[in-house]
């Protein structure tokens, strides 16, 4: 009978204990570094998303003062958008596709008529719900601009 000679390590597949723990700390090492970076990046997405809805919504508030010569006031708030108000006529609404949204961080938008900055002023109080902050807790405002 002839034996056959196999190649060396032909018949062991897989691999080793330390090569699965050195390719596993390589990827630690890597998702250390990147996981930072896209959490910045979640951060800015949710400012531009209360930025966006917050010109929706004076969108929406300019088609109502159209409609009936006023912002709606303080008291009537936001939600005047989607619901009409006791006694008025002049409502043609909803003004918005939508329910009335929560901002990025699930707080309430703040709506002020007329405003300190203008006729009206809207703003959310960034992830710490309270007013001021840096960072994520920066509060979002209708009287600065996109890119402030």
């Amino acid at each position: 009978m002839k034996k056959i000679a196999l190649p060396a390590g032909a018949g062991q597949a897989g691999f080793t204990l330390i090569e699965l723990l050195v390719v596993m700390i390589i990827m630690g090492l890597l998702a250390s570094l990147v996981a930072p970076k896209l959490f910045t990046k979640v951060d800015t997405a949710r400012q531009q998303a209360a930025k966006a809805q917050i010109e929706m919504f004076g969108t929406a508030l300019d088609a109502f003062r159209l409609d009936c010569g006023k912002y709606p006031t303080t008291d009537q708030g936001l939600k005047t958008l989607r619901e009409k108000p006791s006694g008025t006529d002049c409502w043609r609404g909803p003004y918005l596709p939508k329910e009335l949204p929560k901002d990025p961080w699930d707080g309430d938008y703040v709506y002020k008529s007329p405003g300190d900055h203008g006729d009206f002023d809207i703003m959310s109080y960034g992830a710490d719900h309270a007013p001021g902050g840096e960072g994520n807790d920066k509060d979002i405002t209708s009287w600065k601009g996109i890119k402030d």
